[in-house]
């Protein structure tokens, strides 16, 4: 059994997240603002924009203050989801400031304390989304294609990768990573689906991308224990996309001097999460082809 700190715990891919946890044996901290809906797990409230708070759930989690009283006795990685989860749902500045500082602050604490791993939420739209200035030159687009962030919210969770690097450089003993995550749906998300066919535009701005929260879940868990180190990045999005047109006609009808890479299927993914399946073993569960 690990014991594990989930910031964000409350939100739909921490609930997610520690379900697969405590499924799998973990022992679990949730550190939030809002308290979750349901009681998987212990709930520590706390404010991870505020150094003290954020130094002060970690310490708390890894059982530095007393061991006996620890919820967990001895954290050994924070998954890091905390945050707001996407752009426009405040200001572009608050938003900016709220990921960059609570991102800040818990790579920090988990260094401070020796945490050897730290796994957290990048984000697809570092990939130029909503696709409106710059359009991509080929799909599925890799890690290593160029980023091109358009929002504060982009623009934090690249500066926030960057800070990986520089704090396991600091810090070599924390391996860090980052996980681009896409669009992610829930079961009951599955029935709007459809509502898309018609007009493919509906869904271009992230190359009709998405992901189960069950395949976050599955993600975050096998990062744990991956043979990486350093700070490495990963996309995690669906094997599949949201359409039933194939990706030569998509690209053709919304992006037509996008060039279709070889090997690519006709519905698979145009957010390449090869990289995940070779790394961390990820192998998305979920479709909405036939919906579990």
């Amino acid at each position: 059994m690990t014991s594990l700190v989930v910031t964000g715990g409350s939100g739909k891919a921490g609930t997610a997240i520690i379900r697969d946890l405590i499924a799998h044996g973990h022992a679990v901290m949730n550190v939030d603002v809002v308290p979750p809906k349901e009681p998987l797990c212990h709930f520590y409230n706390a404010d991870l924009t505020d150094m003290g708070q954020a130094v002060d759930a970690i310490r708390r989690a890894s059982g530095t203050i007393d061991r006996r009283r620890s919820p967990l006795g001895d954290a050994s990685a924070v998954i890091h989801m905390a945050g707001i989860p996407a752009p426009s749902l405040a200001p572009d500045v608050t938003t900016f400031q709220n990921n960059m500082m609570t991102t800040y602050n818990v790579f920090s604490a988990a260094t401070l304390f020796g945490l050897p791993r730290v796994i957290w939420a990048s984000s697809e739209t570092l990939y130029g989304l909503p696709l409106t200035r710059w359009q991509p030159a080929a799909a599925p687009i890799l890690e290593t294609d160029p980023l091109t962030p358009e929002s504060g919210y982009a623009l934090a969770k690249g500066l926030c990768e960057q800070m990986a690097t520089e704090m396991h450089r600091w810090n070599p003993g924390t391996t860090f990573v980052g996980l681009r995550i896409s669009n992610i749906f829930e079961a009951q998300d599955y029935a709007m689906i459809p509502s898309f066919w018609e007009n493919p535009d509906l869904r271009k701005w992230n190359l009709w991308s998405w992901v189960d929260s069950r395949d976050v879940a599955q993600a975050c868990r096998l990062a744990l224990d991956a043979k990486i180190g350093g700070a490495e990045c990963f996309t995690i999005a669906a094997a599949d996309t949201l359409m039933k047109t194939t990706n030569r006609e998509l690209l053709a009808h919304s992006f037509p001097t996008a060039k279709l890479r070889d090997g690519t299927g006709d519905h698979d993914t145009l957010l390449s999460i090869a990289k995940a399946r070779k790394l961390l073993g990820y192998a998305p569960k979920f479709t909405w082809r036939t919906p579990t």
